[in-house]
């Protein structure tokens, strides 16, 4: 993933958000959708999608199910 995280970088992309597991998909949907949700609030990448993480936590306590989550480039 930090292969292709860096190449999109390289390429103009200014932050893409990858996985470093395979996640399921269920509990990547609804971290997704908070991630997004989140976004709306605050113009900052890195806050939206700890407080996207933070929210799904509460649905699936298991740390396999959404810690898998980075940001990679600029956060805001």
């Amino acid at each position: 993933m930090i292969g292709l995280s860096r190449s999109l970088v390289a390429a103009g992309v200014p932050s893409v958000v990858v996985s470093l597991w395979k996640v399921p998909d269920d509990s990547t949907a609804d971290l997704m959708i908070e991630f997004y949700r989140q976004l709306q609030q605050t113009p900052d990448k890195a806050v939206a999608l700890r407080q996207a993480m933070l929210t799904t936590l509460k649905q699936y306590p298991n740390p396999v199910e959404w810690a898998a989550f980075t940001l990679i480039g600029e956060a805001e």
